[in-house]
């Protein structure tokens, strides 16, 4: 950041009075602007036992298959985001069965979250952001061309518990292996 969105004036990074942490602060009108983690809502929606991927028509990963999610947007909530988002990327509408995972990626600034659902009809097709859709059966999984590590995990937990259908929530982070951790705990949170 640069100029000051209040008045257009330069900004600088200092530590404000009371604060803790590095914020950019307008050398004129003194405006802190506070820049937060970006949530991104998505499912994973599933038909007939079999889960239903996305594979990505944008970078990153142009050609690596997910589960629908994006950005939340503002003025909706966490399950409306996800819907829509699955709606967008797979054209597919869902029933949200519940929170499943809630994945903290801190050295991107993310937190990603998603959610069980159901198919509403089973139909499905491809967004604008997707190359194609496609239901998998646990066994068919595209491990390897999985675009990333939240998807690859939200999968594990979900696919490990699909067949008693006893679903919890995982509360869990994503760092660099280079990244020390707070919480030496590595597995996830099952608050179930």
């Amino acid at each position: 950041m640069k100029y000051c969105s209040t008045c257009g004036q330069q900004v600088e990074q200092k530590i404000p009075a009371g604060d803790n942490r590095y914020r950019y602060v307008c050398v004129s009108c003194e405006t802190i602007h506070y820049q937060n983690p970006r949530i991104i809502a998505g499912t994973v929606p599933v038909w007939d036992g079999k889960i239903l991927l996305c594979r990505r028509a944008i970078e990153p990963r142009y050609g690596y298959w997910t589960l629908p999610a994006g950005f939340m947007e503002n003025a909706e909530t966490t399950i409306e985001a996800a819907a829509r988002e699955t709606l967008e990327e797979a054209l597919a509408e869902v029933t949200i069965d519940g929170l499943f995972s809630i994945i903290d990626v801190p050295h991107i600034n993310q937190v990603h979250m998603f959610y069980r659902a159901t198919l509403v009809n089973g139909s499905f097709g491809a967004g604008e952001e997707s190359l194609e859709s496609r239901l998998f059966a646990a066994d068919e999984i595209p491990w390897d061309e999985i675009s990333f590590p939240t998807v690859k995990r939200t999968l594990e937990y979900f696919l490990s518990e699909m067949p008693s259908g006893n679903y919890g929530l995982h509360v869990t982070d994503i760092r660099p292996p280079s990244a020390k951790r707070l919480d030496q705990n590595t597995s996830s949170r099952n608050t179930s």
